[in-house]
């Protein structure tokens, strides 16, 4: 599962991060609220976890803005608001669960759990376009029935194409999306990845299912 951790509290987000992934979730992080925007609107995660008060754009900002586009990826709201119009103000915004700072790392990890039985994206494990297949449970490819083993990053990538077929994705859309904003990849990683994926799904095929826009990024489909 893939996670999306925006606060811009410094003592508090890499915490949570280590936490998150020592408990097996994949963890992005942004440390401001236009940062998370971008990442968030990037698509490919599984729950976003959002402090709701940030300088630049809240928690509720990111939330409105995500559900007007139709994205409905589930939204976990941190925050130090803890009234009734407070809860009432989050969850009408479109978050699906809030959690009152300051709060037990217990309550968080049964939240965050419960939030992703409930994400209708946990039902679909396998993922299907024309005759590749992509099993999320193990991270392997098939095409044409043909497995085709795959590094994590490849993984990553590839589940993000096939989640959105026939979109023009950006070169900063996928590297936000493959590495967080801590890691600095070389210039031409991306362009890497791109071609060890390809070689390994497309085979012998005539054409790539992973199309070029030069000067862009890539098209899927």
């Amino acid at each position: 599962m893939r996670l999306l951790l925006v606060d811009d509290e410094e003592e508090l987000i890499a915490p949570l991060q280590q936490v998150l992934t020592n408990q097996g979730y994949g963890v992005d992080i942004a440390s401001n609220g236009k940062q998370g925007w971008e990442m968030a609107r990037s698509g490919g995660y599984d729950l976003l976890i959002l402090d709701w008060m940030m300088a630049d754009m809240s928690g509720i900002e990111i939330c409105q803005h995500l559900r007007q586009v139709g994205d409905s990826t589930p939204v976990l709201f941190l925050t130090a608001k803890d009234t009734l119009d407070d809860r009432v103000a989050g969850l009408d915004s479109g978050a699906d669960d809030y959690l009152v700072k300051p709060f037990e790392l217990r309550e968080l990890l049964a939240r965050v759990r419960a939030l992703l039985r409930r994400s209708p994206i946990v039902e679909t494990q396998r993922l299907t376009y024309k005759d590749l297949e992509l099993d999320r449970n193990n991270q392997v490819a098939y095409r044409r029935g043909q497995p085709i083993a795959l590094s994590e990053k490849e993984y990553q990538l590839l589940e993000y194409f096939m989640r959105h077929p026939n979109q023009l994705l950006t070169h900063e859309q996928i590297q936000q999306h493959l590495w967080s904003p801590d890691e600095t990849p070389v210039s031409n990683a991306l362009v890497a990845q791109i071609r060890l994926l390809r070689r390994k799904i497309d085979g012998n095929a005539k054409s790539s299912l992973i199309a070029t826009v030069y000067g862009k990024g890539y098209r899927f489909g």
